[in-house]
């Protein structure tokens, strides 16, 4: 006896449930009883085997066998489904071939379960099943992969997107969504931090390998997740710091936090912040990291010149400043990061409304610098930070005292290795250019400039990003860099000191 009605209560009357109804696929001849037909309908085979008894004389005839030209092991799976079964692709090749002939055959249930199951695709030489909740994060979505399976398989309730299927005697034929030209290796630990997982990176070539591939996939918060920074507490100046590269830098997270008091003119005055868009919460003090050894900063004026794609970065940043600050531009917008700005000003901060070309900078004591090497330790007001007025008392100062175990280094500076300020506070490290012959009870020459410190160039620098009103009466403000940290080059002596050997 076959099943009744009442067996199949969810399953809607659209053949009759224990009716068997002949499919030939290919070679192999298949029977389905009216329940399974009707278990994923309106469809093809619905539609087919309706016609067919409404034309019989009884309604109850004889039906004609449903030929169709595919794959029957494909369409083994098919019959699976509509007998009840969960079916679950093995690969990307599997999943097409289903997809493909689920589309074909508008079996809407099997289609809306393969478009909503993983993404199914080839990275490499190695076949993932990507869950489509891991792009669930913030940036992480749309992405390479939500996108492209969008144009092969468009809706569930879009049969074969562009393509006009009346007439429709087969399928197209559909490749499996593949990825030849990445690493199966670099993707493997893509998905395992996309989990959520931490992993060891090794090295900053493994860094940039994993950003590339980011970036390739536009997974733009797992990629901000990953760009080198370093956030900490800073316990003295009571908030919360980020150092980031500049070419990392992205114009949606930076702000100014105006701290400007009654005396400031402008009402604008503050230090920079930023928040990386998608992975952090609140805005930190920025560190900016100027690498590449793109910038020469000149002691006579205090200012650094920046040069190549520093230059052009600069100046993007400052733009970014100056329009989230509401000031008025000086050049016509759309200048974006990285892009250089083209106009016919060229690029440069002096086109920004909080610069001149060159950048106005400050060192203070507490800046660590490493010139040619060495550490360059001892009163930083000969760089032109205080008054002419300090500068003039700092002249007239002894000249640093030299540590007993100080060594002079070619370029003049005294090397001193620290010693605890409780164990000889007499002997506190000084700055001082000048011979390891010097009596150290020697005052130092009076400088009228800086002359004899010239010029630097700054292999790598960090710098603190404060806006500030122009000491002059014109009003507006300006952008001064406070160092944090630079390692420079006196000269080129000082460069080629530090350039390794290619080989061993």
């Amino acid at each position: 006896m076959g099943p009744s009605i009442e067996s199949f209560p969810d399953i809607p009357q659209i053949l009759p449930h224990d009716k068997v109804f002949p499919i030939q696929i290919g070679t192999e001849l298949f029977r389905l009883s009216g329940a399974s037909i009707s278990s994923d309908a309106p469809s093809y085979f619905s539609q087919f085997f309706e016609h067919q008894i409404e034309e019989s004389e009884d309604g109850g005839g004889s039906v004609r066998t449903l030929y169709i030209d595919r794959d029957p092991i494909t369409f083994k799976d098919i019959s699976r489904h509509l007998q009840g079964y969960h079916i679950q692709p093995e690969d990307g090749s599997h999943f097409v071939k289903l997809f493909a002939d689920a589309q074909f055959y508008n079996l809407p249930k099997l289609v809306s379960q393969l478009f909503e199951s993983e993404i199914f695709i080839k990275i490499g030489n190695q076949n993932f099943q990507i869950p489509r909740d891991i792009f669930s994060s913030p940036g992480d979505s749309p992405n390479f992969f939500s996108l492209g399976f969008a144009v092969f398989f468009a809706t569930p309730g879009e049969t074969f997107p562009g393509l006009n299927r009346d007439g429709l005697l087969r399928p197209p034929s559909i490749l499996p969504p593949t990825v030849p030209n990445r690493s199966a290796v670099v993707f493997s630990d893509i998905l395992h931090l996309l989990r959520g997982y931490p992993l060891h990176i090794r090295n900053e070539a493994h860094r940039a390998t994993l950003l590339r591939d980011c970036r390739y996939f536009h997974l733009r918060g797992l990629e901000q997740k990953l760009i080198p920074h370093q956030i900490s507490y800073n316990l003295k100046r009571t908030r919360s710091e980020i150092v980031l590269r500049l070419e990392d830098i992205k114009p949606s997270g930076v702000s100014v936090v105006n701290d400007a008091t009654p005396a400031d003119r402008s009402g604008l005055a503050g230090w920079v912040h930023y928040m990386r868009p998608f992975a952090d919460e609140e805005a930190y003090e920025l560190i900016l990291e100027i690498g590449g050894g793109n910038t020469r900063i000149n002691f006579r004026t205090m200012r650094a010149d920046f040069r190549n794609q520093a230059r052009a970065r600069i100046s993007s940043l400052f733009q970014v400043i100056a329009n989230k600050m509401n000031l008025p531009t000086t050049q016509p917008l759309g200048l974006l990061m990285m892009s250089g700005g083209a106009t016919s000003q060229g690029v440069s901060p002096g086109n920004t409304p909080l610069s001149e070309d060159q950048v106005k900078i400050r060192i203070e004591n507490d800046a660590h610098i490493v010139l040619d090497g060495d550490d360059y330790v001892g009163d930083r007001s000969e760089f032109g930070n205080e008054d002419d007025n300090d500068r003039e008392d700092a002249d007239s100062r002894p000249a640093g005292l030299q540590h007993p175990s100080a060594t002079s280094t070619p370029s003049g500076l005294i090397r001193t290795e620290l010693s605890p300020s409780w164990m000889q506070p007499a002997q506190a490290p000084q700055l001082g250019r000048a011979s390891s012959s010097m009596p150290a009870t020697k005052k130092r020459k009076r400088r009228g400039s800086l002359d004899d410190f010239g010029e630097w160039i700054i292999r790598t620098g960090q710098w603190r990003l404060r806006v500030q009103p122009h000491a002059d009466a014109k009003g507006g403000v300006t952008v001064i860099l406070t160092a944090v940290k630079l390692d420079a080059f006196s000269g080129e002596h000082g460069r080629n000191a530090q350039r390794p050997f290619l080989t061993a």
